[in-house]
């Protein structure tokens, strides 16, 4: 079933090409429990399309955790294959772990990839009375013995929170970085209760899942793996570079797919319509107050940013001994 558009002014251009009718857009799947990026993305999306009047009912956000990101890949491919009323939140951490093999018989291939809509720079933080103030400390203790730190992070052994620990801890210069301790858990707001509650050393997360204890003042983040410093409210956080760290690759792209299954009508309305919010006061509100930074890239192009990172994960991977 199809529905009317109901576009304000500001996407009326955009919409004008189509055939002012998009999917009956019914849900968003957060490959995550509440509380972490996945789950912010669906929900903060899913609340600009109503509010806009893009769609024409509200949009349910499905938590669906395990695997990284793995069951509802599978889950989607296997049972929704076609369905045009889904769209699933998916970031960096899912390409780490299709490009590592994760997701038993999945390909990114299998899916159709709509676009990313920002960047969420990684950082590292710990509870606000940690005797830790800086990074450079932190990795200095860790140099001295790698069982001296224990992260909490939302992706498995290999993902995507815990590469960003192996590649710090290689920039620093800490040879036995795979020693180092890291426990995973289904989301980056479990992981964050572990450190706040003085259960586990530090954080390795993004900073969309962070925000509300950065600003309560409950976390004190070390570091954002950023090139340079964010825009406010986050300026006062160092960069791990500044510390002598030379590592800023910690962005975390936020984006969505479709099952592989839909019409090239419906996947050229969503390239569409991520395209017009790009350019809204809205979306650039919501990455703003979310420390979330411009990053836009949707349809083909995206396509072939996602087939180079696998290879560029790839690559990783094998270098920090993740794959074979």
């Amino acid at each position: 079933m199809r529905r009317k558009c109901f576009a304000f002014p500001l996407f009326a251009a955009t919409f004008a090409v189509l055939a002012a009718d998009p999917p009956d857009i019914r849900e968003c799947i957060a490959p995550a429990d509440p509380g972490g990026g996945w789950d912010f993305t669906c929900r903060s999306i899913a609340r600009v399309l109503v509010e806009e009047k893009i769609v024409a009912r509200g949009i349910q956000t499905v938590n669906m955790a395990g695997a990284g990101g793995g069951r509802a890949f599978a889950y989607v491919v296997a049972k929704r294959g076609g369905d045009e009323g889904l769209f699933v939140a998916a970031s960096t951490a899912t390409i780490v772990r299709l490009a590592q093999n994760q997701f038993a018989g999945m390909t990114a291939d299998k899916v159709k990839w709509i676009g990313a809509v920002g960047l969420d720079y990684g950082i590292i933080a710990v509870n606000k009375d940690s005797r830790y103030d800086s990074l450079s400390a932190l990795f200095a203790a860790l140099k001295n013995d790698s069982s001296a730190v224990t992260f909490a992070g939302a992706s498995s052994y290999g993902g995507w929170d815990h590469l960003k620990i192996l590649l710090t801890a290689k920039a620093y210069g800490i040879g036995n970085a795979r020693k180092i301790r890291y426990l995973s858990f289904n989301n980056g707001g479990d992981a964050l209760i572990q450190v706040i509650g003085g259960h586990l050393d530090a954080f390795t997360g993004d900073l969309s899942e962070a925000r509300g204890l950065i600003a309560s003042g409950d976390l004190k983040v070390l570091a954002v793996l950023s090139p340079k410093r964010l825009a406010p409210p986050f300026e006062h956080i160092p960069t791990a570079k500044e510390q002598g760290i030379d590592y800023a690759g910690g962005a975390n792209w936020r984006g969505f797919y479709l099952p592989g299954g839909v019409s090239e009508a419906d996947y050229d309305w969503w390239v569409a319509t991520l395209n017009a919010l790009d350019e809204s006061h809205e979306w650039q509100e919501v990455i703003k107050q979310n420390g979330l930074l411009p990053f836009h890239s949707t349809g083909k192009a995206f396509v072939a940013y996602i087939k180079q990172q696998i290879k560029d994960i790839q690559r990783i991977s094998k270098d920090l001994g993740i794959i074979r």
